[in-house]
């Protein structure tokens, strides 16, 4: 058997597994990779401009293709770098192969130059990860890694690899490895029980979730075919928008924090809740003790460890969620299942969908941030574009007023909230749908966290849009400070900003600033007939906070629904549907 070199063992492995492209940044413990990389000209490396960016245009790669996104790194400040995308992707079960560089075997634990724990430090934020110690390990490590990172919950492996195991060479057999095979088929008895409590519910809802959108476009089929079987209306969390239409009539909007009135009311006076690869995050739960009350709790999901851990079900399903969705459907047509009569909650729910939730005030001289969002979806929505976003009140005015009708269309960072997620997201997701329209929904502070990937997209002629609202305050922190802090800002000023048109156009990009309502659609479409990267300086109103909203600690029902009531709750139209 001819002897490969460890460097050439990894590549091999990486094309073996369908891998066509690699984000990444050469450093000294990667050089061996790096120059086995430059014999395989069909396997593309991207070079960012910081190991964040690398993990983050991953993400966005993964997200938008479907496909485990590949991060090339190498050691010590290369690998921390990587981290915050690698906890980024753990929250948001993002499926990661992340190869890190280390020092030799014989100079780890010696505080050698550029020397870090990496399988240390990703120990809590990955799936799981190796220190490899022999160039045999590579090849079975990798398709491990591989199977680990998409199967079950996807989320991020770390594969950790020392200098001298890329430079050692071997002819041994490559030796087998344990396959991770978690369940995909639900239950028998489950499901069917699950069919009885949905059946027999007067108040049903379909808590849906991003797992949905992980488990496959079948699974977002499913969750349509489901919601007409059954007649119960569907909301979402932030991760799991797209997976069903908000064109739907049984579409309610987000649900949450930031959610709508109706989805959130929804979910406290249901009866039957079916959660499906939803996780009852605390920015959809609320206060707890107050999280529908009254409701007979079912969830799915694919994680053992995620059933049971923050509410009490009644009933756990332990499964892929498609899967589990095609088992009811097939389940409730065989048996010619019927619903109960649902029409009063419907009324209920169109009397909650009344109070208008998401209306703001206008201003005919400055550009309110959520006209910005709906002009923007309006004039791109046959486009059918990938958006993504930073973190932020941006993020949240995105999610309320851009409708998703398909899955992998959505982009955002739910779980750990990372300010500089959106362009690095943007710039992978082009990278894998070249023809697509790529949009990151930006603010003027986020923006900055990564602006130097810039320089990716000039190099490698991605067309991508960044679309910011510049209030020139860190929005969110500014809102929570007015809110909850008696208007102390305490350093939420976006003080010193860049000029954005000239700042992209030092990089080689379009820049256009819109300053005015009425030139909104003008300067939108003007970024969209330009052939190439664009930033928008889309300046909006300064003041302008993002309502409804549930305050911290509080429950579903005392949500704030616009700007003139942030000294009480609802208003007695409102208290009177509940």
């Amino acid at each position: 058997m001819k002897e490969k070199s460890g460097a050439e063992i990894l590549v091999d492995s990486l094309i073996a597994q369908g891998v066509e492209v690699v984000f990444g940044y050469p450093g000294g413990a990667v050089l061996p990779i790096y120059d086995s990389l430059f014999e395989h000209p069909k396997l593309r490396h991207v070079l960012v401009r910081h190991e964040a960016g690398a993990a983050h245009a991953a993400e966005g790669y993964a997200r938008a293709t479907g496909k485990p996104g590949v991060v090339l790194v190498t050691s010590g400040p290369g690998a921390t770098n990587a981290v915050t995308g690698i906890a980024d992707a753990f929250l948001d079960s993002i499926p990661l192969v992340v190869i890190t560089g280390q020092v030799a075997t014989n100079l780890i634990g010696s505080d050698a130059f550029q020397e870090a724990d990496t399988v240390g430090i990703t120990r809590h934020c990955s799936k799981h990860n190796y220190l490899v110690k022999d160039p045999a390990d590579l090849a079975p490590v990798v398709a491990e890694a591989f199977d680990l990172a998409t199967r079950g919950r996807p989320g991020p492996v770390v594969i950790d690899i020392p200098k001298n195991v890329q430079v050692a060479s071997t002819g041994e057999k490559q030796k087998e490895r344990n396959r991770h095979n978690p369940p995909s088929k639900a239950d028998f008895a489950d499901i069917t029980q699950a069919i009885e409590l949905l059946s027999k519910a007067k108040a049903p809802i379909l808590y849906t979730g991003g797992g949905i959108i992980n488990s496959g476009p079948a699974a977002s089929e499913a969750l349509r075919e489901l919601a007409e079987l059954t007649g119960a209306p569907v909301t979402s969390t932030l991760m799991g928008l797209g997976a069903f239409p908000a064109s739907g009539d049984k579409w309610l909007g987000m649900l949450g924090m930031h959610g709508t009135y109706e989805a959130n009311m929804a979910m406290n006076q249901c009866d039957v809740m079916l959660c499906l690869g939803a996780r009852f995050d605390d920015r959809v739960t609320g206060r707890l003790d107050a999280f529908s009350p009254n409701s007979t709790k079912i969830h799915v999901d694919i994680d053992r460890s995620s059933i049971n851990k923050t509410i009490h079900v009644d009933l756990g399903i332990i499964a892929d969620v498609g899967t589990a969705m095609k088992q009811m459907i097939d389940i409730w047509k065989s048996r010619k299942t019927k619903s109960a009569d649902l029409s009063e909650w419907w009324s209920r729910i169109k009397g909650w969908r009344a109070v208008e939730c998401l209306n703001y005030p206008e201003n005919k001289d400055s550009i309110m941030p959520q006209l910005a969002i709906e002009r923007l979806y309006e004039l791109t929505k046959d486009k059918k574009p990938i958006i993504t976003t930073e973190v932020g009140q941006h993020q949240m005015w995105a999610a309320q007023h851009f409708h998703f009708d398909e899955p992998n269309k959505w982009l955002t960072s739910g779980g750990l909230g990372t300010m500089g997620y959106g362009m690095p997201a943007a710039i992978g997701a082009q990278m894998g749908n070249p023809d697509a329209l790529v949009i990151d929904i930006a603010g003027e502070a986020s923006i900055q966290m990564n602006i130097q990937e810039m320089g990716t997209a000039t190099q490698y002629r991605l067309p991508v849009k960044i679309f910011i609202l510049n209030n020139e305050w860190m929005g969110m922190v500014r809102q929570w400070q007015e809110l909850t802090y008696e208007g102390r800002y305490s350093s939420s000023y976006s003080d010193s900003l860049p000029d954005f048109v000239a700042l992209a156009e030092s990089y080689g990009w379009k820049g256009i600033r819109i300053e005015k309502p009425g030139d909104l659609d003008a300067g939108i479409e003007e970024m969209l007939a330009y052939d190439g990267p664009v930033m928008v300086d889309c300046r909006v109103t300064k003041d302008a906070n993002c309502f409804p909203m549930i305050p911290s600690g509080a429950s579903h029902t005392e949500m704030i629904l616009h700007s003139d009531e942030v000294s009480g709750t609802m208003d007695d139209e409102a208290k009177a549907l509940v």
